[in-house]
């Protein structure tokens, strides 16, 4: 029994992690903020041309609200909101996108989960400078602070230094970035792709998209758009396909629900509120 409730415990932290790398599909979050000594290390860094994202997605004031199952349990709720903030790096205006959220009712009782992400991200080349993560997730605890320095390929943890690409992603702004593709003459099997960085490593986080439909969760009926994340298979899931999001098919691009089937069970995530949006919901 007590084997069981290891792995099983195990499993569920992989799965956080899986859902994460796409749509921040995060159960749980808490309270912290960056130092201003993670700002600091942007300071004399050398020139650099900067990318503009076309964003008609999102804007400050936006907050959506999710809640999870697991199984016929009431998991956990999330949020991510877009906030604004006076930092800057060399005379560039940010954005920080907070995550929050607690596990509820009986599975916080079996498997406590209080987590925390911020992201400050480049307002127009849509690019974190700093990354902040703070899990407990049933005792095991994680504690980051990325600084990324964009303009020379790196990213720093403390005394640690990592090369990664040019306008590489964190946990968060994947997200945010994603939201900002352009869907609209997307075919079925269609795979788009882009670089997070995560754990100490780059990943290529790629989406395959799936078609059009009109979806039912409890907060309405939506038309959305049908994707598959690429995953790693065998280790949670069985195959790369058993992960899927259906995003909001208008101008915002909100993930509605996201479904996955697990090794050990399926669950599911649905957005239960929203405010702020930038742009009309698809909402029937």
């Amino acid at each position: 029994m007590a084997q069981k409730l290891f792995l099983y415990k195990v499993e569920k932290l992989q799965i956080m992690k899986t859902l994460t790398l796409f749509i921040l599909a995060l159960i749980t979050f808490g309270a912290t903020k960056a130092s201003d000594g993670i700002y600091n290390q942007q300071v004399n860094t050398s020139a650099f041309s900067y990318r503009t994202v076309k964003n008609t997605s999102f804007a400050v004031g936006e907050k959506l609200t999710y809640r999870l199952h697991y199984g016929i349990l009431d998991a956990a709720i999330a949020t991510l909101e877009v906030k604004d903030t006076d930092k800057k790096v060399h005379g560039r205006s940010l954005i920080r996108v907070v995550a929050k959220g607690k596990s509820i009712g009986s599975f916080d009782w079996f498997f406590k989960v209080d987590d925390h992400y911020e992201s400050y991200i480049d307002e127009k080349a849509l690019i974190p400078w700093v990354f902040i993560r703070r899990v407990d997730e049933g005792g095991y605890k994680i504690k980051q602070d990325y600084t990324f320095i964009q303009n020379k390929g790196k990213v720093k943890e403390g005394d640690k230094e990592y090369k990664a690409p040019y306008n590489v992603q964190d946990m968060i702004s994947s997200y945010y970035y994603a939201r900002t593709l352009d869907f609209t003459n997307a075919k079925k099997g269609d795979v788009f792709e882009f670089d997070s960085f995560v754990d100490g490593e780059t990943y290529p986080l790629k989406i395959k998209f799936l078609g059009r439909e009109t979806i039912k969760i409890k907060s309405g009926k939506y038309k959305a758009l049908k994707f598959c994340p690429v995953v790693q298979t065998e280790r949670i899931f069985k195959h790369e396909d058993d992960l899927t999001v259906w995003i909001s098919d208008d101008a915002n691009k909100i993930p509605l629900l996201a479904k996955a089937k697990i090794l050990i069970g399926s669950i599911k995530m649905e957005l239960s509120d929203y405010e702020g949006l930038r742009n009309e919901i698809s909402k029937l």
